[in-house]
């Protein structure tokens, strides 16, 4: 092993300006105008894997590429670990809000500012370079690895169950390893005991054919901005709990130990507030804010469109209102049956004199692990030892869909070990990932790759 961590050091200069040629290839799979950029990125991925001692394969499908990676020189009797990550990235657009181009990486205050960053091409790529590490020295690899990385992972993976499933002997493993997640802290290090699920959905309320003088008809024409409103503001009680019939029937309770250790964490609600340049916190009652981010569901509008909203004053009476609502959904809530109940609740409350409509965009169900077991313990001890620190358990407030359809469909432990910080702007402007973070977690995942081999020892 030690052969192996002095190139990693020996080799992080040339590391970095590689992750910059990544970020570098706008991979937005929501824009069907950066359809040659995502390919590219999946053939530079695949030409990085074969570098780095793996056979690759760039696999089409109805949407953007799969890549998949193979090593199996550890022998049959050796546990396999399927590593997932994903190299498309969101739009980075407002673009007038970055401080430095988000496709041209940049170094400052020790952080690299690029869309992609954090999300996920720098963690995907610290696994490629610890492979390399390993098979550069010629040191022992005891676990045979499948590397697995998608283009869609931004807009919910609509075509990578079929494709697991398709595939599930190739796949099959021991261990889904998932580095798109975060640490809890700086230089505390962490191992996730849980993410949310997705439920998205867009809102559409319409009235007449045409935008109308809000003076010659408001008032006896239902106008969609104002239902728009009221539908929204029936989305929550004054308490902050989500005001659907129904919502909280699935909801599992957490124990009272996965709660005094999330009360242990050292959070502060004003600092919290602070880094975010919020006035305040807000959320349900009889929860911390940690306890509302990762184990408490979530309703959000995420976007609204309606009427005109240019310069000046045009007083028209909107014909049509538009708003993106999303659920976080936790363990045992299924993202079909809140589209059930907001659909009956959507269309409780809407008022007369509007048609309204609900379109599912995409969603993903909650996930959670018992972070215990060999697994849990060889990923602790390679953290501890990266970092220099015992790591902690957190839970994770965004979604990641394809965790639970890995443990399920490929009979396997999903390991969430990232290195992202909880400020690094994911999916906002200035995206940044920490250079340490990126350095010392490429070290740690080779040494993790070392003490998995003995899952079936």
């Amino acid at each position: 092993m030690s052969d192996v961590l002095r190139f990693v050091e020996d080799n992080l200069g040339r590391f970095r300006e590689e992750l910059y040629d990544f970020l570098r290839i706008p991979s937005v799979s929501a824009k069907s105008e950066h359809d040659a950029d995502t390919r590219e990125a999946a053939e530079w991925f695949g030409q990085r894997l074969q570098e780095a001692g793996l056979t690759a394969v760039v696999h089409d499908t109805p949407g953007h590429p799969i890549v998949v990676g193979e090593w199996r020189g550890a022998g049959p009797d050796a546990p396999t670990v399927l590593i997932y990550g994903h190299y498309d990235v969101q739009p980075p657009e407002p673009l007038d809000l970055w401080d430095s181009p988000p496709f041209e990486p940049t170094e400052r205050d020790g952080r690299i500012y690029a869309r992609g960053s954090a999300d996920d091409k720098g963690q995907l790529y610290m696994h490629v370079k610890a492979l390399e590490a390993f098979h550069a020295t010629g040191a022992e690899l005891p676990i045979n690895v499948v590397v697995l990385a998608e283009g869609e992972e931004e807009v919910g993976s609509p075509n990578l169950v079929p494709f697991v499933e398709a595939r599930a002997d190739e796949l099959a493993c021991d261990v889904v390893l998932i580095s798109d997640t975060g640490m809890f802290a700086e230089g505390l290090p962490s191992l996730l005991f849980s993410l949310r699920g997705l439920a998205y959905f867009e809102l559409h309320v319409h009235g007449a054919n045409s935008d109308l003088h809000s003076g010659e008809y408001g008032g006896a024409v239902g106008n969609p901005g104002n239902a728009m409103s009221r539908i929204i503001a029936s989305l929550h009680d004054d308490k902050g709990r989500i005001a659907i019939d129904g919502f909280y029937d699935d909801v599992v309770e957490w124990d009272a130990e996965t709660r005094s250790q999330i009360a242990g964490l050292p959070h502060s609600d004003k600092s919290f507030a602070q880094d975010v340049g919020a006035p305040g916190l807000i959320g349900e009652d009889g929860y911390s804010a940690l306890e509302r981010l990762w184990i408490r569901p979530t309703c959000d509008v995420c976007g609204i469109l309606c009427g005109y909203t240019g310069e000046g004053a045009k007083t028209v009476l909107p014909n049509h209102a538009m708003a993106k609502v999303s659920f976080r959904l936790v363990p045992d809530q299924h993202p079909d049956r809140i589209k059930e109940l907001f659909e009956a609740h959507v269309a409780k409350v809407a008022p007369r004199g509007v048609t309204v409509e609900v379109r599912e965009l995409h969603g993903g169900r909650p996930w959670k692990a018992s972070p215990s077991g060999p697994a849990f313990e060889a990923a602790g001890e390679a953290l501890a030892e990266a970092f220099g620190t015992e790591p902690v358990l957190m839970g994770g407030g965004g979604s990641i869909p394809i965790v639970v359809e890995f443990e399920e469909k490929l009979d396997a432990t999903a390991l969430l070990v990232g290195f992202s910080l909880p400020n690094c702007n994911l999916h906002a402007p200035n995206e940044w990932f920490p250079i340490e973070n990126y350095e010392k977690g490429i070290g740690a995942l080779a040494r993790l790759y070392g003490k998995l081999g003995s899952l079936r020892g």
